[in-house]
């Protein structure tokens, strides 16, 4: 089965500033839901973080671990970074995209995967708890980059 969610939320800040942050590996922690550690495990071609980069994550996910590997596909700051996973329990694609807005930044999230083996019985289970977690995932970096009222 495949799974094929998508978030967006409008956060009231120049795109250049969210994509910045939401972006950068170091804080895929801070804001992505269930992500406990993550690692630049191979830099791009040229050094840094950009297309052909690697980033090792640990996740827990319906009450299981998993490390997967995500390699950048297209990295266009500040407007989209696409990865896919090169190491996991399941291929998967995701999509980041950050467009300008009346109301600031339209900030979208895509995950794409074959939920396959072990995954496949929970795959519809999967696809409501994926989109759950993007949704919480747009919310949190608003939070994270927006003053408290």
């Amino acid at each position: 089965m495949t799974i094929d969610e998508t978030a967006q939320r409008v956060i009231p800040l120049p795109p250049e500033q969210v994509a910045a942050y939401a972006m950068d590996w170091r804080h895929d922690h801070e804001w992505t839901q269930g992500i406990r550690t993550a690692e630049l495990t191979r830099e791009a071609d040229g050094g840094g973080f950009g297309v052909g980069a690697e980033v090792t994550r640990t996740a827990y996910f319906l009450g299981k671990r998993i490390d997967y590997v995500l390699r950048v596909a297209r990295h266009d700051p500040p407007t989209l970074l696409d990865m896919v996973s090169v190491a996991g329990p399941m291929p998967m694609h995701v999509t980041y995209s950050f467009t300008p807005d009346a109301g600031g930044t339209l900030a979208r999230i895509q995950v794409q995967g074959d939920a396959g083996g072990y995954y496949r019985l929970a795959a519809p289970l999967m696809a409501r708890k994926v989109r759950s977690s993007l949704t919480k995932d747009l919310r949190d970096l608003e939070h994270r980059l927006t003053p408290a009222p």
